[in-house]
């Protein structure tokens, strides 16, 4: 069912199918392995996430504030303020899909998903060594799409190398399937996309 609201953005019970309404999307947090009750998601599912974003532990500071929320009188408890509405979201997003990529850099984005893949000529050492699986279509999707909107908060109305290589790491993490082997050497998936990052040039314009 989740599979199906965040790929095709419907839902169905029985012969009924719903459309979601729009914008619509998940967010989702990641246990530890460690943790009792906690298994990996399956592959395609993992595919459908965006970005996969590693969040630090909190600072002192934000866990006094969280305490200080925790233990103030209800009554200063205020409701969340609106922003925007769903057609703002949507608007944004419309807005963010017109951004400029440049042939060569297109090209680019599907030379860095080519070079995640441990059979592919372009491929790194720490690729063909340590990677089952590379990235799929839609990291590639991902990947330029983070970029387009990268460049637009940084007010630009084109991409950059800059904007792909930045967003790799969220945009592609999550979609390299390591070996067993990654894992006894102590190799994430963030160091291998440095060296996918470092090996793959820009196409000539």
């Amino acid at each position: 069912a989740l599979l199906e609201a965040m790929q095709e953005q419907t839902v169905s019970a029985g012969d009924t199918t719903r459309a979601l309404p729009r914008p619509f999307f998940v967010l989702a947090t990641q246990n530890p392995l460690e943790m009792e009750g906690t298994y990996p998601l399956p592959e395609a599912q993992l595919d459908r996430f965006m970005f996969k974003v590693l969040v630090p532990f909190l600072r002192a500071d934000e866990l006094e504030d969280i305490l200080q929320r925790t233990i103030r009188p209800l009554e200063v408890e205020t409701a969340p303020r609106q922003i925007a509405t769903a057609e703002d979201v949507l608007r944004m997003m419309r807005v963010a899909r017109e951004v400029s990529v440049a042939p060569h850099l297109a090209r680019y984005g599907v030379r860095l998903i080519l070079a995640t893949h441990p059979k592919d000529s372009t491929a790194p050492q720490s690729v063909r060594q340590y990677v089952r699986h590379g990235a799929s279509p839609r990291g590639l999707q991902a990947l330029v799409v983070g970029a387009q909107v990268r460049a637009l908060l940084e007010h630009r109305f084109n991409i950059a190398r800059e904007d792909l290589q930045a967003v790799a790491p969220a945009a592609l993490r999550h979609r390299l399937i390591l070996g067993f082997e990654a894992q006894a050497d102590g190799v994430s998936a963030d160091r291998i996309l440095e060296d996918v990052l470092s090996g793959v040039s820009v196409p000539r314009p």
